[in-house]
């Protein structure tokens, strides 16, 4: 499985990004026409060779026309959504612009919809966030890893005024992932842009085993004396069939709730994206019998599920734990059965062999259509999946 593993170990911003995935060989043509291709016109793109603490580097720069004054989520929602970038790019980046948004409008004090990014501001994050996941999808890459982000030190001068590094935005979105402050007198890093790239994309931790295939440097703006101000991204294969990636568990305990209303919150949880939710009998205070709510997200997901339990259900707290889980490649394919199409997921094994499941939706609905047992139809489409190259 080919990786891409962001090592911001001086910082990563969305420039140094795009930077970083032209060095590796994105076609700069295509970045180039990124611009038109979103709608964005006369917004030219300019890419130069040059060296940061005497390492090659690529550096992307954009030449932007006077714009309107700022833009709303609505807005940069239209414009990716009209855009000709696959589905996939186009719900990645629109969740980093909400969770750029939400954090705004979290620090600021007011709402998602009165929040809006500047002028050029505003097309440059464009650029960058949707240019940046669709960029890693056209390289092949299917997981994104990410070492500890280093966030600078000293103060930054914005458009609220000076404030210290980090940044209020660029702190809680990286929330949960490992960072580190400095180098000393570095000045900004990291900024708002990058980490919410690494807050969408990245699955945790790299893998223990890999083996790499390419490296590129993409630069920052500033050259300064002591460290390279470059962003190196590392593509690779995962040598192990085990991937490690870190989650959000999120937990609460409830004893005043019907059963049918646990389970409709459960259902709502799922339906917004949960990887896993489980439903566990327990006892709470006074021996009353009660359910725990254990809700598995990515931890870029986490501050949407858990105001959405505290909505869906009467708990009045919380508990978040990070947690690692090693899970097996797995990949879905159909297969048919008397002319009835069954999905089924598959697993590669660590010693690479596989195993199949049929979804039960599917496996139900083509009993009913064949008037045949549901276990036979089950094992029916898995020996279709035996007789096909894997």
């Amino acid at each position: 499985m080919r990786i891409a593993i962001l090592d911001p170990a001086f910082g990563i911003a969305g420039d140094m990004t795009l930077g970083a995935l032209l060095a590796l060989g994105l076609d700069a043509d295509w970045l180039r026409g990124l611009p038109a291709a979103l709608g964005l016109d006369g917004v030219t793109v300019r890419i130069s060779d040059v060296k940061r603490g005497e390492i090659a580097c690529k550096k992307v720069d954009f030449d932007i026309p006077p714009q309107p004054h700022g833009r709303h989520l609505k807005h940069i929602a239209a414009i990716v959504d009209a855009s000709s970038a696959p589905a996939t790019v186009k719900r990645t980046a629109m969740e980093a612009f909400t969770q750029l948004t939400d954090v705004e409008s979290t620090i600021h004090g007011t709402t998602r919809e009165k929040v809006h990014l500047h002028e050029v501001g505003a097309v440059d994050a464009i650029l960058d966030v949707v240019g940046a996941i669709w960029g890693l999808e056209r390289l092949g890459v299917e997981a994104v890893y990410n070492t500890p982000v280093a966030l600078g030190d000293g103060f930054v001068d914005a458009a609220h005024g000076r404030m210290s590094v980090p940044a209020p935005a660029t702190l809680r979105l990286l929330e949960g992932i490992p960072v580190r402050s400095g180098p000393e007198r570095s000045g900004e890093l990291t900024t708002p842009t990058g980490a919410v790239l690494v807050r969408v994309l990245s699955k945790g931790t790299p893998p223990e085993t890999y083996a790499p295939v390419s490296s590129g440097y993409g630069a920052g703006t500033r050259d300064p004396q002591g460290h390279a101000n470059a962003l190196r991204i590392i593509l690779a294969e995962e040598t192990s069939a085990l991937s490690s990636e870190t989650l959000a568990l999120l937990a609460c305990d409830i004893d005043d709730l019907g059963g049918e209303f646990v389970a409709g919150a459960a259902d709502a949880m799922r339906a917004a994206g949960a990887l896993d939710v489980t439903l566990v009998q327990t006892l709470m205070k006074k021996g009353r019998p009660g359910v725990r709510v254990e809700v598995l997200c990515s931890v870029a997901d986490a501050d949407r599920l858990e105001t959405l339990l505290l909505t869906e259900s009467s708990s009045i707290g919380v508990r978040r734990t990070l947690v690692s889980r090693r899970a097996l490649p797995r990949r879905e394919i159909s297969v048919a059965v008397d002319g009835q199409t069954i999905r089924l997921k598959v697993v590669t094994l660590p010693d690479g062999s596989t195993r199949s499941k049929p979804e039960w939706d599917d496996v139900q609905t083509a009993a009913r259509a064949l008037g045949r047992p549901a276990p036979e139809v089950a094992e029916r489409a898995r020996r279709a999946v035996e007789t096909r190259a894997l």
